[in-house]
């Protein structure tokens, strides 16, 4: 049975540790659902937890290995931005954090990459609502090319997911996609879900 591991912060996370739902309420169900319904063998293992930077996966590397997952989703980056952003740091220190943020998440892929894993990498996000997340958004494209230029070096697919789900929110309403301009309702995370798909079904 192949094995499924989802890490990353509170959008990956959804609400696992506060409930009795190991998977939470988010994509990663969702994804885990899909994939059962269509007679896929696999077990999917959510280690999201809330408020998680590039550099708490790094640090529990060891952690996400202990179950042997064959493939490997990452969603992190929007809380590195938010230090950069709500800790005073001026525009020079706040590009130091982000290729700080850029040295971490190619370590983070070199310790979890081996040749019979798949990764996949995806990106960060931020609704323009309420007004202050349009401030993020120069740092936020700057982080989406560091993560994409990281997945080209080492053949790992990226995902994009900011324009998606912008474009979403500008169909069908933005609080039908988020609840908070950084969190997502189901109908946000069943976009995820659904960009994963085609990729977890590939390499099963």
């Amino acid at each position: 049975m192949a094995h499924l591991l989802c890490i990353g912060d509170s959008i990956t996370d959804c609400g696992r540790l506060f409930s009795d739902s190991p998977l939470g309420n988010g994509y990663v169900r969702l994804l885990s659902d899909h994939l059962h319904n269509t007679g896929f063998d696999i077990s999917v293992e959510n280690r999201g937890v809330d408020g998680f930077t590039v550099n708490r996966l790094l640090r529990n590397t060891a952690g996400y290995l202990s179950s042997s997952p064959d493939i490997i989703t990452i969603l992190i980056g929007i809380n590195d931005i938010g230090l950069m952003m709500n800790t005073r740091r001026t525009p020079g220190q706040q590009y130091q954090m982000l290729n700080k943020f850029s040295d971490d998440y190619q370590l983070l892929v070199r310790r979890l990459q081996i040749p019979s894993r798949r990764l996949l990498l995806l990106e960060p996000f931020i609704f323009p609502c309420p007004d202050m997340y349009k401030l993020w958004l120069p740092l936020l494209s700057s982080m989406s090319s560091h993560i994409s230029d990281i997945a080209r070096r080492n053949r790992i697919p990226f995902i994009p997911l900011h324009r998606q789900l912008n474009n979403a929110a500008s169909v069908y309403g933005i609080s039908s996609i988020t609840t908070d301009g950084v969190h997502l309702t189901r109908q946000g995370h069943l976009i995820i879900e659904q960009l994963l798909y085609p990729y977890i079904q590939l390499y099963l």
